[in-house]
């Protein structure tokens, strides 16, 4: 009885053994087709959605947003049996040593097939979820079949996205002639007294535009100036702060430490603007209260101090009435019509090929102009939207059509923020999702691109394209956000890339909105708010004495911001690994983090960790097992060490820190992570095991190299013409005693990707080298000791945007730019060249140069001839110059002063003076 009970249990297992391995041996195709049936679900979604804003009938459209998310819901199903199964499949390494291999392969062979068989089994549940939901939404609201080419065709836009790998300026905003005089005129003329001059006007009219035209324009006839960012939720000791660190950056000057209180920041703020004569802009301010924290802070030194304020409040600028004098400019009229089709044309035809408005467009635009209502907002949103479409009447009528349509649907909503929501709405849907991210920040907050980029890439938004890296196609999509003006760029690289971004108010509003509508991100930054959903996938958590419940719902992405002088609860941090274990952002930038778990290693989906700017000082050895780890950022951080276990992740990209992590660990155990892209500057060991092992990383886009000698000038010469993707190169002798090492490498790689060059230390001669690099747009030389003329051989460099000569890289009398060198060279620095005692400029030579700074030039006594020639010259700076230099341009005076009175903005500083001597130009 006992061996016939044995035998029909087995047969009756057989069965469903011979099912298992099917579904294990299949699981890799029903993977591909679930990730293709997710891309068709979302577009199916944001059909869903765009029924639900058409809707008119409250009731309905409530129902219609219920059964959307539970679209989404089982979206999000979708992702994170995808996910599960990505990680089960992943190479699982012994944690124990002492493990016997084969046993321990045996292990986790059948561990791995368990969890790839629970996958099996979760990807046919959701599947049946996600037909059963699809089905269930048509059967009660049918959508229409999907237009291929509705409201433009997506491959065109993705042809002009990649038209062009540089980023275009900012529009400026027509219109405005009158008011920017007059503000020009309140700002730099008029009464002695502390004046405060306010710029009002409703949402989108263009005030902070206007506004930071003119203080650009102005700012260098000040002793000194900040721009500051107020916003809605601002607090007295944030703006101090930011007023303080302002003022210090533009002295060059760090912050003062241990500055906490308002009253310790009000008093450093007045020391640094008494007896000054400064101009600040308070930009978007809400509130008139604001001026009771800054007022004892500006203080009224009675020489024509100014301060500027953007607000949409009128009565913020009555608010100040009470203890300074007011000037109020008011931005009441829209655009005229002529006024708005300029700028709209602008904007809508700014990639073809002439950058006019072709004539069979010229009704239809104007018809489309009038809708905007002349808000400068809502004109250069429109033109971004469709100068990605085709120049076709019958497209461009229809898109008129349902502007109209969508306008008077939604009457309740002003035409600025429908008109937002339609250029959301055109987005591609990675597009999408890259704005969403916005949602994570704060208002008015500017972010660093390559921090973004990373974020977007670690969430899956930025996908592969042949021979592109993802961090350029994440540039491309930035590209496309800037373009379509729903992303504003604050500050740009000196190649003309995106350095700082952030997002219009108006924008971010409407952001707010549609990641609630979604449950894309949730912001908390009060201590009583809690988690609006369990399937909110991303979470910001802006405050430090946060109690309410986090749940333990599948997010992905977690941002904690509470500030680098509020300490980090190490219960809330203790929570992450433990019931966050899907997440892949972990950014922990700015704040007062001081304790990291041990256990955080149970984050293995994790792909982008930061510690930027916190107080930690070593990471757990559980770092090795983030498997899927891509970025880890320690700038800043007291961390100085890297525990041995760092050397496991075979999949990190960016090791973003600072030579202080120079231990032995880390670089003996480096040429494993063969995926690295970035990492710190190297500090070469004298038995060369460093330079080895960095020799393995060919996947390398930086590289600095900080204490070359003669001993290592072979090794690393072979390096460098093995790595065919370096994009920067930093070679120097910052750390070798002697300074008569010469840097005397010879490079024999086309480096066709090389973008930025430093070399400082001793040159015999200006290699040759340098000006085959094609792509080169930066170079700077310091120390080098050159006598041959260095400019020969550079001035015909192709992309050549950025120069820097200084500390002696050379030491001839005269420097000649000769006609038609430097075509495209749009910053010069030239500073501590003891022996150049005359510069000449021909005409024809940097003809598109548009900063210029000369430092400590002991020995020039003349100004440069030919200056007058550099049309394009915006900028000329002046430090530290022998005193008959400075004679010889004075405005009241000077014999050589005509030959810069044209240049816009002329300051110069003297060594013993704390402020700039003379701050002139046409302005």
């Amino acid at each position: 009885m006992a061996e016939t009970a044995v035998s029909l249990a087995g047969q009756h297992a057989l069965p469903k053994i011979l099912e298992a391995v099917k579904m294990l041996r299949d699981i890799p195709k029903e993977v591909r087709d679930i990730t293709d049936e997710l891309e068709s679900f979302q577009d199916f979604i944001n059909d869903a959605d765009k029924v639900t804003e058409a809707e008119e009938d409250d009731g309905r459209r409530h129902r219609i947003k219920e059964r959307v998310m539970q679209l989404r819901e089982a979206a999000f199903r979708m992702e994170d049996v995808i996910d599960e199964y990505n990680i089960s499949c992943e190479d699982k390494q012994p944690d124990d040593p002492r493990c016997a291999t084969l046993l321990c392969e045996a292990v986790d062979f059948i561990k791995t097939q368990i969890l790839r068989l629970q996958s099996a089994y979760k990807i046919q549940d959701v599947k049946s979820l996600v037909r059963a939901e699809r089905d269930g939404f048509q059967s009660h609201f049918p959508l229409e079949q999907r237009q291929t080419n509705s409201r433009g065709n997506q491959d065109i836009t993705w042809q002009k996205l990649r038209r062009d790998p540089l980023f275009i300026e900012e529009d400026e905003v027509v219109g405005l002639d009158g008011p920017r005089g007059i503000l020009k005129n309140w700002l730099t003329k008029g009464r002695e007294k502390r004046t405060v001059i306010s710029v009002v006007g409703i949402a989108g009219v263009g005030k902070t535009t206007l506004a930071k035209q003119v203080f650009d324009q102005v700012r260098n006839n000040f002793d000194c100036h900040a721009l500051i960012t107020v916003s809605q939720s601002f607090s007295a000791e944030g703006l101090l702060r930011h007023m303080l660190n302002e003022l210090c950056k533009e002295k060059k000057e760090d912050p003062p430490k241990d500055v906490s209180t308002i009253e310790s920041l009000t008093e450093e703020v007045r020391n640094r603007l008494r007896n000054k004569r400064y101009v600040v802009l308070f930009d978007d301010v809400w509130n008139g209260k604001f001026w009771d924290h800054i007022e004892s802070a500006v203080i009224d030194n009675k020489n024509g101090s100014r301060i500027l304020i953007t607000t949409r409040d009128e009565k913020v600028a009555e608010y100040c009435r009470k203890s300074s004098f007011v000037e109020v400019l008011k931005l009441e009229e829209p655009l005229t019509e002529k006024e708005s089709l300029k700028l709209f044309c602008k904007k809508a035809f700014q990639y073809s090929s002439d950058g006019d408005c072709p004539e069979e467009l010229k009704d239809i635009s104007l018809e489309i102009v009038r809708k905007c209502k002349g808000l400068p907002l809502a004109i250069v949103a429109i033109g971004g939207l469709l100068s990605q479409k085709d120049e076709s009447a019958p497209e461009w009528e229809q898109f008129s059509g349902d502007l109209s349509l969508d306008l008077e649907r939604n009457s309740e909503l002003n035409s600025i923020t429908k008109i937002l929501g339609l250029s959301y709405d055109d987005l591609p849907i990675n597009l999408r999702s890259c704005l969403l991210y916005f949602g994570m920040y704060p208002e008015d907050y500017e972010v660093k691109s390559d921090r973004l980029i990373r974020q977007w890439i670690a969430e899956g938004f930025v996908k592969h394209e042949t021979g592109k890296t993802l961090e350029e196609v994440g540039q491309q999509y930035l590209s496309g956000l800037v373009r379509r003006s729903l992303e504003q760029v604050s500050s740009f690289r000196s190649d003309g890339k995106v350095k700082r971004c952030q997002v219009h108010d108006l924008i971010h509003d409407m952001i707010l909105r549609k990641v609630k509508d979604t449950m894309f991100c949730q912001y908390i930054d009060g201590p009583d708010q809690s988690v609006s959903s369990k399937i909110v996938r991303r979470l910001t958590i802006a405050t430090d004495d946060f109690s309410g419940s986090i749940g333990s719902s599948p997010t992905r992405s977690i941002f904690i911001s509470t500030g680098e002088d509020e300490e980090v609860s190490e219960h809330l941090v203790n929570k992450i690994p433990t019931n966050y274990m899907l997440l892949k952002v972990l950014d922990f930038e700015g704040s007062g983090l001081r304790y990291v778990p041990e256990n955080l290693g149970n984050l293995c989906h994790l792909k982008y960790l930061s510690f930027r700017y916190t107080g930690i000082e070593s990471p757990p050895k559980s770092i090795g097992k983030l498997q899927n780890l891509e970025t880890l950022d320690i700038r800043d951080t007291g961390v100085s060490e890297m525990p041995e276990e760092i050397g496991k992740l075979k999949k990190l990209r960016h090791l973003l820190a600072y030579d202080m992590i120079m231990g032995s660990i880390l670089w003996k155990n480096i040429g494993g992570m063969t995926s690295l892209q970035e990492i710190p500057p190297v500090k070469i060991d004298d038995d060369g095991v460093v330079i080895r092992e960095v020799g393995k990383l060919k996947q390398l886009r930086e590289l600095t190299v900080g204490n070359f000698t003669e001993k290592h000038k072979e090794t690393l010469c072979s390096l460098i013409n093995e790595m065919r993707l370096l994009v920067k190169l930093k070679i120097g002798t910052f750390y070798t005693a002697d300074e008569s090492e010469v840097i005397d490498l010879y490079i024999t790689s086309p480096m066709s990707t090389l973008r930025k060059l430093v070399l400082f230390g001793k040159l015999t001669r200006l290699p040759n080298w340098i000006s085959q690099f094609p792509n080169l747009v930066q170079l700077y030389l310091g120390g080098s000791r050159l006598t041959n003329d260095a400019l020969k051989s550079l001035k015909n460099m192709p992309r050549l945007l950025f120069l820097v000569l200084r500390d002696n890289a050379y030491e001839g009398e005269t420097l000649n730019f000769q006609s038609g060198g430097f075509q495209k060279l749009k910053q010069l620095q030239l500073g501590f060249l003891d022996q150049l005692k005359c510069i000449l400029i021909d005409r024809g030579a940097l003809c598109s140069l548009e900063v210029f700074s000369l430092r400590k030039l002991s020995q020039l006594k003349t100004v440069p001839s030919g200056i007058q020639h550099l049309e394009k010259l915006q900028d000329l700076y002046i430090e530290d110059m022998p005193t008959e230099f400075e004679q010889r341009i004075a405005p009241d005076g000077g014999q050589d002063h005509w030959i810069i009175q044209d240049v816009p903005h002329v300051r110069i500083w003297s060594e013993d003076a704390e402020e700039p001597l003379h701050i002139f130009g046409r302005s």
